[in-house]
């Protein structure tokens, strides 16, 4: 069985994101979205609620071959943890392929069982980002379509406290 790993902080969930799941499955046995905790970002939601924001995703999609799970520390080392064989790494932009690059060589230094694979989402989701949908819903704009449809009602309650806070 082929498990790859799928990382990211998922602050929230995209369809770019369920896109990239929905392609790994072409390739993999079983793929497990591992929320991040990366100390260097302060995520809008909670571990817990992108957690449950993927679990209820992945009830969406109706398959059995994802898992939902959170990380603290080296991915490849949770990689190895799990059995993994892979790393899914999504590549939106030639601006992301240096850093990823970095962090695809980094594991392999650290861990040269566990591969990286770089994959591109469908062009309608080329652009998308967490922090480009954060951005368009706190300032009233419209992402229907690029998060599901709970996402966007999350975002929005959120947002909506905050932009209120920050208005004169």
């Amino acid at each position: 069985m082929k498990i790859a790993i799928y990382p990211g902080t998922f602050d929230p969930i995209t369809n770019g994101h369920i896109d990239l799941i929905k392609r790994g499955l072409r390739i993999f046995d079983e793929i497990i979205v591992a929320v991040a905790i990366n100390p260097k970002k302060t995520p809008l939601f909670s571990l817990q609620e992108r957690l449950e924001f993927i679990n209820k995703t992945i009830r969406l999609i109706d398959n059995q071959r994802i898992l939902v799970d959170s990380l603290n520390g080296l991915v490849v080392d949770y990689a190895s943890q799990r059995g993994s064989v892979a790393i899914i790494r999504g590549l939106r932009a030639v601006s992301d392929f240096e850093f990823e690059l970095q962090m695809a060589l980094m594991n392999r230094r650290l861990n040269n069982n566990i591969e990286t694979v770089f994959m591109m989402p469908s062009e309608e989701y080329s652009y998308l980002t967490s922090t480009l949908v954060k951005e368009v819903v706190l300032f009233g704009g419209n992402v229907e379509g690029l998060v599901p449809d709970f996402v966007e009602t999350a975002l929005k309650e959120r947002l909506e406290g905050i932009s209120k806070k920050s208005s004169y």
